[in-house]
This record gives structure tokens, sequence and C-alpha cells, in this order.
């Protein structure tokens, strides 16, 4: 029996096989109509029993990938979202409640609604490289079709909601040895060892006593509080309810069977609410990122990076570490062997098995005479702030390079067309923009120069994508778009405190909105001498006042935690934080308003002025790229949903004028 997702194939002895291939989409998501199919696929079981079943994923890339998180999207009525997750959990419990030994076959991932239907089933294999996790709690909700149930039950209660809360993913390995899989094997071995288990199934797999006991109700009521006082210091209940949510749950029900109708009611009310929908926007907003770049567009295999800095250094590093062949050039021996040691840091945490970290140091290669040149594919110039040597550089390569070489710069503050002067093909020539951390922040700027070929866009685009970044092409300009919108706002910032105003408050009032860090500690962690030097370069085009106080920190070296001392003094890289009085007269809600207001107005002015594309990669680029509160959808989206007059709204309306 099959329809247009499912086919159930039964065998001569009695065995089954329910495959799901979504016709419509690459990867398998649980659609309402992919949960219509299942229950009809049920219900042929119901009435015929197998033997045993296996449920698998036809395709190759993975088992299931969760709910299909589409029709999440706008969704605000709560009755609608209950009916659609009451009906993923009955086919859950169906599934459990079959009268034969049912098997998850999981290779490339199981996550989400995924993983919920393995656990619905008595067993589960999976395949060495696939990763098993509940992320809900990044979309703003936490499971639903049953996972708060069954987790628990079979792994133990605080390895669940450590699971849980997290949203993390795990290997095979690890999923192994908490008891979330019962087999992992290679790939070429998952229908054999499938058909030995469901043949002969062992006793399944229950937790330990003691872990068991973590879901009394005794224990709960005296673990929950200091669980929740942990989720606290990570985040705000009135911007990420769910954790919250999902622990009260817990507290009252542990992992109870009435759980379940609680369950759905707690998922229903958050995928209705402003952080669910605002995180679900980012969701969409970052796989708009990845159609940026289509990797089959960039065939080559080998980096040139000239320049072996922090960052030139750290860009050949996550190049090697995704599997190109990298020469990194510079004259000072010394600097290549501090970005070799970097690098092989890198490698040991990401890679930690020997020979694939081995292997990633074999793909870096130290090139103080840049005999690499004449083989790269792609150059990367990450030398000095200097037009002149830069413009140098580029003349040089040209001459050596192959014909088909992109050429790129990851300058933040010389115009591509300044660079492309003396160039005999100024359209091979783009700006690939990272951001420091490189193996941390993932939005990395494509920059268009005036003279910029379409070809060398789209190719640039490629390679960060092959990187696993997100590729955001921005017009060449002051500030591109992330500076741009930094900038101001940490200048308002260093305002704020000329004007009186404590940098301890100031920081608090950014952590209540929601952002990440205050701007104030942003602007010590960056390095007041480095904000200076890019506020230098955006002043006169941005039309921006630079604060006579900045310039004085880093006249008497104060210049944040590099040197010990900046707005705060640091002990052991802390800021210690010391009591202040405010003489400014300003309300908590006009220092938000002035911070917020600073990055909305640009935010619309970059999109005015068509440095991106538009609006949704404007938010995109900012979430991404400055850490803007995400549970607000952008700073965009923020102002078309802009809250309750007694919430932050921009000061002097919406468009006012006015990022490292």
């Amino acid at each position: 029996m099959s329809d247009k997702h499912w086919q159930l194939q039964r065998s001569s002895d009695g065995y089954a096989w329910l495959m799901l291939d979504r016709f419509d989409r690459d990867i398998n998501a649980l659609s309402s109509e992919v949960l219509e199919g299942l229950d009809e696929q049920l219900t042929s079981l119901e009435r015929q029993p197998a033997r045993g079943l296996v449920i698998a994923s036809a395709k190759a890339n993975g088992f299931i990938a969760g709910a299909d998180v589409e029709q999440f999207r706008g969704l605000d009525d709560e009755e609608t979202a209950l009916d659609l997750i009451l009906h993923g959990q009955d086919l859950m419990e169906r599934i459990e409640n079959l009268p034969f030994p049912t098997l998850a076959l999981i290779h490339g991932f199981a996550l989400g609604g995924g993983l919920e239907l393995a656990l619905a089933c008595n067993y589960r294999i999976a395949e060495q490289q696939s990763r098993l996790g509940l992320p809900e709690v990044k979309l703003g909700i936490h499971p639903g079709f049953g996972g708060t149930l069954r987790l628990p039950q079979l792994i133990g209660h605080l390895p669940a909601l450590e699971l849980m809360l997290s949203g993390r993913s795990l290997s095979a390995k690890a999923a192994r040895r908490i008891g979330l899989v019962d087999q992992v094997v290679p790939q070429r071995q998952l229908h054999d060892a499938a058909e030995q288990l469901i043949r002969r199934p062992p006793k399944q797999h229950r937790p330990v006593w003691h872990k068991r006991m973590m879901g009394t109700y005794l224990l709960r009521h005296l673990i929950e509080p200091i669980l929740m006082r942990r989720v606290k210091q990570r985040v705000r209940a009135d911007h990420y309810p769910a954790p919250f949510a999902l622990l009260k749950l817990w507290r009252r029900y542990g992992a109870e069977k009435r759980q379940a109708t609680a369950e759905a009611l707690s998922v229903a009310r958050l995928i209705c609410g402003e952080t669910a929908q605002s995180l679900v926007r980012v969701f969409f907003l970052q796989e708009k990122f990845k159609r940026q770049g289509d990797k089959s567009l960039f065939k080559g295999r080998h980096i040139h990076v000239v320049g072996a800095g922090v960052m030139g250094g750290d860009i050949a590093a996550w190049s090697a570490l995704q599997g190109f062949r990298v020469t990194l050039q510079d004259r000072d021996a010394a600097v290549l062997a501090r970005a070799v040691k970097r690098a092989h840091d890198l490698f040991n945490k990401r890679l930690k098995q020997p020979l694939a970290v081995t292997a990633a140091m074999d793909r870096l290669i130290p090139d103080l005479r840049g005999e690499g040149v004449a083989h790269a594919d792609l150059f990367i110039e990450a030398i000095i702030e200097d037009a002149a040597a830069k413009q140098g550089l580029f003349r040089e390569l040209e001459t050596r390079a192959k014909r088909n070489a992109i050429f790129a710069t990851n300058t933040s503050s010389i115009p591509l067309e300044v660079l492309a002067d003396g160039m005999s093909h100024p359209e091979r020539l783009v700006g690939i923009h990272f951001f420091n951390p490189v193996a941390k922040m993932q939005l990395v700027e494509v920059v268009v120069g005036e003279r910029s070929g379409r070809d060398a866009v789209k190719k640039a685009c490629a390679y960060v994508r092959r990187i696993e970044r997100l590729p955001l092409p921005v017009k060449s300009s002051p500030g591109f778009l992330v500076n741009r919108v930094l900038m101001p706002y940490l200048l308002e910032a260093v305002a704020l405190v000329e004007r009186g105003v404590p940098a301890a408050r100031i920081d608090r009032a950014a952590l209540e909105f929601g952002m990440p860090m205050g701007p104030i500690r942003l602007a010590d962690t960056v390095g007041l001498d480095i904000c200076l030097a890019v506020a230098g370069v955006l002043s006169e085009p941005l039309n921006l006042a630079v604060p006579t106080l900045l310039r004085e920190r880093v006249a008497e070296g104060r210049l944040g935690v590099k040197s010990g001392n900046g707005f705060y003094r640091y002990r052991n890289g802390q800021p210690v934080v010391k009591g202040q009085v405010d003489g400014s007269g300003l309300t908590r809600r006009e220092i938000t308003e002035r911070l917020i207001g600073r990055i909305t107005n640009e935010a619309q002015a970059c999109l005015r002025d068509g440095i991106v594309s538009e609006a949704d990669l404007v938010d995109a680029g900012i979430v991404f790229g400055t850490g803007f509160a995400p549970f607000r959808g952008g700073p965009l989206n923020f102002l078309r949903n802009r809250p309750e007059p007694d919430e932050v709204t921009p000061r002097h309306g919406v468009v006012v004028s006015g990022g490292v």
C-alpha cells in the first residue's frame, strides 16, 4: 500500500517496511498531509498486523527532519495548532501501541518530530554519521508529539531535560551511550541490522533506577527550582518562554501519560506567540541565506590566503576544516607558525579524531614564497588595511593566477572600486568579509563592487556556502551592512556614557531588550582602538559624531578587555561593575529607545540605499551579524510589529537615521 509520501511493503514471511519519501521536498518533514498518509498506513497495519515493522526513509540525506516548519509560519489560532499537535500525538501513540515489534531505522538525521516518531517505536538503529536531537526550543516551542513523555522514560529525566532544554543534537555514538538508540552501525549494514533485530527483538532499554527516580513527585519538586534558576541565568522568560514552559510541565506531570494533553496545549500556546513566530521567521531567513549561494557553482578545491594574521589565518583554518586545500602566505614565518598553531587547536576541538586532525593539517600548507598562487581557484586577501599595498598585491596575483580564478578581499574599510584600479580583470574582484571569530560567526558579507562580475559574485557566495557559512550579498559602500548598523549603536552608547549614564545601566537596558551583550561591553571586547578606527572611516560618509570620550579613552591607552581597562575595569577578562550615580535624568525606556532606534533607523537606511536587496535579508544580516534579539525577528520586523506603548519604540519616529 502506498500514497504520495509513504510506501508500505510487506514481505512474504509477514514483516513490513514503511518508507517515507516526500514527493514535494528534498528532505522528509512531517506536514499535515504526511501525517494524514501515516494515518492511513497505520490503519492498514492495525487491520492486518505484521510480525514486525521497520520505519525508514527512502531519501539518501536522512530520516525525518521534524515537523514541517512551513505550517507554523503565521499560525495565530491556538485551536488550529492544537488540532495539528493532537493528531500527531495520536499517531505516535498508535505506533507505540501496535501489537508487534517496531523499529526506526535512522540515517543522516532524526530531529524534532522525526525523533519523536522514532521514540514511539520499540527500537532504534542509527547509522554512524547520524545526528539526533529535539531542537524545538530553538523555534520557541518544546516537543509536542509525546517527546516530553517518552524521552525521559527511555534515557532518564535529567538527561532528557538537558537535551530538550539545550536543543542540541547528539552523534549516533553519544545517543547509543545514553540509551537513545539500541545499535549504531555503518551505512552498508543498516538493512541487515534492521532485519536481524526485528526478527529477534531484544529486551527494550530502560534507564537505571536512579535516573527513573528523578521523575518521582518529590524529587521533581526539589529539582525543578534548581533547573529553573539555571535557565534564568541564560534567558528571560518574557524573551524565550519555551524552556520555562517545559520545566513547569515536567514539574507537574513528570512523564505521566496524562501529560500528553498539557504538552499539546503548551505547544499550541507557544507556537502562536510572538517569540515562536519571530524565531520561525529567523529560521526561514536562514534558509533564504542558504539559497544565496549554490554550492555547485564553485567547483574549486584550492584556496590561497594572503596574510596569516588572526583573520587571515582563521579564514585559512576554517576553509581547510571544511575540506579545501589551502595555502597560507605570509612573509613572516613566526606569524605563519602562530596561525598553524591556532588551526591545530581548532581542528582538535572540532574533529577530535587524530586521523581527521592530521588530514586537516595536511590540507593547510604554510607558504612563505607564494608557491600556491599558480594553483589557486580563489584568492582571499587579508593583509593590512592599506589601499596601495592591496592594489599592488592584486596586480601581482593577477599576473600569476589561473585565468578563471576569483580574487577576494576581506577589507572592511577600503572600497572595492579603489582596489580594482590597475587590475586587468576587475570583474573578478569581490569582497568576502568575515567577522571575528571566524569559527563562530555564521554570516559572511559578499561585497559587490561596481565592476564585480555576476559570475564572480555567484562563485564567492557558493564558496561561502561550501564552508558552511551564510552569504549575504551587499553593495560596496562604507560599512557594508553590519558595521554600518552596529557602529552608530556603539557610538550612541558611548554618547550616553558621556552624558552621565553609567555603563552598566546602558548595558542592562540592551540586555533587557534582548541583545546578547551590552554595547559598552561589546565595544570593550572589540577594542576601543578598533571602534575608533572604524568610526573614523564611517563618520564622514554616514555623518556620525564620534564622542570625545572615545578618543580620550584610546589616547589614555584604555582599550578595553585587551588592556584590562576601558569603560569597565577587567579582572580575569570579566568586568568589575561598581555602583555609579546616574546624572543623565534619562529613564530606562529612553535609554533603550536611543540605542535600538539607532539600529532600526540605520537598517531602514540600508534598505533605502540598496545596500541589501530586500527587507528580509536586512533583518537576517543584522540578526546573524550583530546578534540583534532573534526573538524579535530582526529590526525591520520589530518596527512592523511594534509592541505596546510602554515597550520600546524609536524615540524620534520610525525614520531617524543613523555597524564592527
